[in-house]
């Protein structure tokens, strides 16, 4: 497997008093172990007490990283760990796994995500007269980046603004904005340009992932998919694959198993009721395809599922 590890760098007391205040914050919101959403949209809290093997996760385009604790992302034979002096980075709606390297009762995985807006990075490209990065990038939707001060104190005042529900609606877009606008002065500065460029690949192959996400369900149709991308069949396969680590079909099939694992989990269908109305033809092949991609076939996974949640 292709490891990414987290920078070396020696510690930063400023940092360090940063991520206590931050720790302290979102402990207070969320003391129990799990995700939650916030008064601000875009913005979630996630709380983890003990270490644990990778579990599948939808990422969002978004900043992600801890104040406390470590954990690590894994998307194709890629690996991305990050503790306290990087945050990952990703561009685009991707499966990928999350595992939590460092955690206890006593001191728990705390951390946060902030969905990001690239229509927003590229008006402040345009507006601040920032001159575009030397280096060049690679295409990859995902990466790590350092952690700064400057990045940090922000999300301060944006966690601060929970005690003010009032002021969330004025002040938190305005302060999401210069986080936006700290990420362009970071370390990623070069990949965010690329990022934001409209017309290059990543914005094609969000294109395509937005339509398999409200089309899944369809028998796909590579050339059609390719077309409303404006591809070539080649060229998204090849960029698709690059960016999310899975074909096209693959996503599909992705998004189909786990669509038919919530209506299953949470609206209470059977696996033959919830194959079909996922877009599957043969309930043999959808347990076959959900065992190779959850480990167990449907039922057993799914009363795991629900004893867990009792016992917690």
């Amino acid at each position: 497997m292709l490891v990414q590890e987290p920078l070396e760098q020696h510690p930063d007391p400023l940092l360090s008093a940063m991520h206590t205040d931050l720790a302290d914050i979102i402990g207070k919101w969320l003391k129990r172990e799990g995700d939650c959403s916030t008064l601000i949209k875009n913005l979630t809290f996630f709380r983890r007490e003990a270490l644990s093997e990778p579990c599948a996760c939808m990422i969002e385009p978004s900043l992600v990283f801890v104040v406390q604790g470590a954990k690590q992302l894994l998307i194709g034979d890629q690996s991305f760990a990050y503790d306290t002096r990087n945050f990952v980075l990703n561009s685009l709606d991707i499966p990928a796994c999350s595992q939590v390297l460092a955690a206890n009762t006593a001191k728990p995985c705390l951390g946060l995500a902030l969905k990001l807006d690239f229509r927003v990075m590229a008006e402040l490209i345009a507006q601040s007269g920032l001159p575009p990065p030397r280096e060049r990038t690679n295409e990859r939707s995902t990466a790590l980046g350092t952690m700064t001060p400057a990045l940090l104190e922000p999300f301060g005042r944006l966690l601060a603004l929970l005690d003010e529900p009032d002021a969330i609606a004025v002040l938190a877009p305005l302060i999401e904005r210069e986080i936006h606008f700290r990420l362009l002065t970071s370390d990623l500065a070069a990949r965010l340009w690329q990022i934001a460029s409209v017309g290059n690949q990543s914005h094609r192959i969000a294109r395509a992932i937005n339509w398999l996400r409200v089309n899944y369900a369809q028998p796909l149709s590579i050339d059609e998919l390719a077309t409303h991308a404006q591809m070539s069949t080649s060229t998204l396969h090849h960029h698709f694959r690059l960016l999310t680590a899975m074909s096209p079909l693959q996503y599909q099939k992705w998004l189909r198993l786990n669509e038919a694992r919530r209506l299953m989990l949470n609206e209470r269908f059977d696996a033959a009721s919830a194959a079909f109305l996922v877009g599957y033809e043969s309930p043999s092949q959808f347990s076959r395809e959900y065992g190779r991609l959850f480990g167990v076939p449907p039922k057993r996974d799914i009363d795991a599922l629900r004893r867990r949640g009792m016992a917690q």
